[in-house]
């Protein structure tokens, strides 16, 4: 079998191409096609652990479900987890292999692009259709050379492009086509058309921009998309979506999770978000957290030290000790479980910044962080409520201690994760288990709120997918749009 390829590309970040992506594999999937996500590259430490080890973006993994389709690191073969400012862990193929800096990944990320191939050919040879996702922008001209998850990617595999603005952040008319602009024309010959995302409104008022977009460009325009509301439902991909924050709805259990810098599978919030009589609560930097918070939660980071500091530097220390002498819970996952222990330890810089600090000592653990970075996905129960829970472990750090011998779970018939004495406090490194609806309603229960929910997570999460690839048919000419996938190797002139 030799798949047909079509590459979402976009005019910048956070225009919509990864729901968009999602939402044609779901389209695909429901014509009959066996249909595969792919990106090159991606940058995020949103991650998603997949079966038979290995890690990729958690937004190829939710294209995955779209497509009806296990996670496989041939979806995302280059994934890269910012640490610092200016450093990034690379993962290829599933496995972290180095942390290099930006300036030595952008003078030798070319060298990557076998690794990209070698994925891309093999999905190419199992499925009907390959969905491509850009990162970033074709229009980042300084980025061009060794470019492998753009115009460096299309050019090189034969893909042709369609590319998606976002009207929403204005301007939308002059992006795309200064997009055509400033590219390369080669690069500008590989795009068959356009789609303009996120439009609130009338429609039909728009008829003239897309009007001029197609006189200006050549490029035939695919469909104006209006903002979909099922967006909201489906787990985000990068904490910039952190920035569009829901106000609190000041009812039921009260939630509240600091925005640490290097946030990491902040997804594992998505089930108590939707919960109707949970009040989740992002706390950005700079802001306290609120006196009336039931529950604190600290979610993953790629890099503990470095946000253990961040905490500090905001008061949020002093905020969680105060809310633990008033009597309330507070739960770590991942980083933010150990960060609760009374020590970390990273001579190497294995998880970022190297070196040692004092944990905020809530539970009695301690964590040396080593190389051999866990990513496993694992399944078992809870220790006191018995509900069994489902998710996945992605850290590079050993947590031990006298807290341990009162795990939160038992994972794989082994004791994971810990509590303090009272069982106000707890750690896991185990993500995803709130997406389990029975575990979830316990948790609720035993942190003070409401246990009898009937949400169904999966279920919400699959609805959204079928609503929003309804909203993306009903606006977009999908049969112009799947006519222009290719099989690799096309190239503008051929038919």
């Amino acid at each position: 079998m030799t798949a047909r390829a079509l590459m979402l590309q976009g005019t910048g970040s956070d225009v919509g191409k990864s729901v968009l992506t999602a939402a044609l594999c779901r389209i695909a999937r429901r014509r009959g096609l066996s249909v595969a996500p792919f990106k090159p590259q991606n940058m995020s430490n949103n991650a998603a652990a997949c079966p038979g080890g290995g890690e990729i973006g958690r937004a190829q993994a939710l294209q995955a479900l779209a497509a009806g389709i296990a996670p496989h690191t041939d979806f995302n073969p280059v994934l890269l987890k910012p640490e610092t400012d200016r450093k990034s862990q690379i993962v290829v193929h599933g496995k972290a292999v180095q942390t290099v800096d930006a300036a030595y990944y952008m003078s030798n990320r070319d060298r990557l692009m076998g690794a990209v191939m070698e994925s891309f050919d093999r999905l190419t040879n199992q499925y009907d259709l390959v969905l491509v996702e850009g990162a970033g922008s074709p229009a980042e001209i300084n980025l061009r050379e060794r470019d492998i998850a753009n115009m460096g990617f299309a050019r090189r595999a034969g893909v042709p492009v369609c590319l998606i603005g976002d009207i929403e952040r204005g301007g939308v008319i002059a992006s795309l086509v200064g997009t055509k602009t400033v590219i390369d024309p080669a690069d500008a010959d590989m795009i068959r058309g356009f789609l303009v995302n996120k439009f609130r409104g009338d429609i039909r008022l728009f008829d003239d921009g897309v009007t001029g977009i197609e006189q200006r460009t050549g490029w035939p325009c695919f469909g104006v998309i209006p903002w979909l509301t099922a967006i909201t439902q489906l787990p985000a991909e990068d904490a910039v979506i952190l920035d569009e924050l829901v106000p609190r709805s000041g009812k039921g259990l009260r939630i509240a999770a600091p925005m640490l810098s290097r946030i990491a599978n902040f997804d594992d919030a998505d089930p108590l978000r939707i919960e109707p009589d949970v009040d989740f609560h992002w706390v950005t930097p700079g802001r306290p957290i609120p006196r009336d918070t039931d529950v604190v939660i600290l979610f993953g980071t790629k890099s503990t030290l470095g946000d253990l500091a961040f905490l500090r530097a905001q008061g949020w220390d002093h905020d969680i000790h105060a809310h633990v002498r008033n009597g309330g819970r507070l739960l770590g996952i991942c980083g933010g479980y150990q960060m609760l222990g009374k020590r970390i330890i990273d001579p190497q810089g294995v998880d970022g910044l190297p070196g040692e600090a004092e944990g905020l000592g809530l539970l009695d653990v301690e964590t040396h962080m080593i190389a051999d970075k866990q990513v496993n996905e694992a399944r078992g129960q809870c220790a006191l409520s018995g509900a069994p829970v489902a998710g996945y472990e992605i850290h590079a750090g050993i947590t031990q201690g006298p807290a341990t011998d009162r795990p939160m779970f038992t994972l794989d018939n082994k004791p994971e994760g810990a509590r303090s004495p009272n069982g106000r406090i707890e750690g896991t490194y185990l993500h995803g288990a709130f997406a389990q609806d029975n575990f979830r309603r316990s948790w609720i229960t035993r942190s003070g709120g409401r246990g009898d929910f009937a949400l169904n997570y999966d279920g919400e999460v699959d609805r959204a997918l079928d609503a929003l690839a309804d909203g993306v048919e009903a606006a977009v000419d999908v049969d112009s749009l799947f006519a222009e996938a290719r099989a690799p190797g096309w190239h503008p002139g051929t038919a």
